[in-house]
């Protein structure tokens, strides 16, 4: 690829937790290796254990947030941000989704989160979280296998961890699973997560799953 020539970006993401000095789980910071993966981009990884953030992080992230990624010599935080300086950086393979679907499953996952939090079986989480599955579901069936069609795009790089945190989070703390009916979203999370830059930049399930326990008991 005509990106490897690259020095290496450097990129701040979180450490697990309860084990820093591995990767963590943020889709936010996987969207972004994500992105580097698609684009052929070399890149180092720092992780930084957020519960405990080093001075040398919050000089360069004062909000301490990750991801945090080197570009020209400035520290660039935000994953809509990052990833939108790597598309204008670094073109090719292009990756911004035509406007049409660009929007495709953004409410997915405030609506996983409701319904992970939720303590009442009768709240409309669940069912506003199934509604946006439907949604999903209906689009791939027209337009898959991906977002856009056989190309994989920007938009199915922010999705995919998402759903990878829906997955096993909903799994582990609600015992819940993506009906078998929406068949093009199994298709989907099947064909994704066994994409090569998928598998090399996911965080370990029970990293996920630790990474939610604050969240859930809140």
């Amino acid at each position: 690829m005509a990106n490897e020539a690259v020095a290496p970006l450097e990129i701040c993401v979180k450490g697990a937790t309860g084990q820093p000095d591995v990767l963590g789980d943020c889709p936010f910071c996987h969207r972004v290796t994500l992105t580097l993966e698609e684009k052929g981009v070399p890149y180092s990884l720092k992780l930084v254990d957020l519960s405990n953030k080093p001075d040398w992080f919050l000089q360069i992230s004062p909000e301490g947030k990750v991801p945090v990624l080197k570009v020209d010599d400035k520290w660039v935080p935000d994953s809509d941000v990052i990833t939108q300086i790597l598309e204008e950086k670094f073109p090719d393979p292009p990756l911004a989704p035509p406007p049409e679907v660009a929007s495709v499953g953004s409410k997915l996952f405030i609506s996983f989160i409701k319904f992970l939090k939720s303590k009442d079986p009768n709240d409309g989480t669940e069912q506003a979280l199934l509604d946006e599955l439907r949604a999903l579901n209906e689009h791939l069936k027209e337009h898959g296998p991906y977002v856009n069609g056989e190309k994989v795009c920007a938009v199915d790089l922010s999705l995919g961890p998402k759903l990878y945190h829906l997955e096993i989070a909903l799994g582990h703390y609600k015992n819940w699973s993506i009906p078998e009916e929406f068949t093009y979203v199994h298709n989907y999370l099947k064909l994704f997560f066994s994409r090569e830059s998928f598998v090399k930049t996911k965080a370990a399930k029970e990293h996920v799953v630790a990474g939610w326990a604050s969240k859930v008991n809140s």
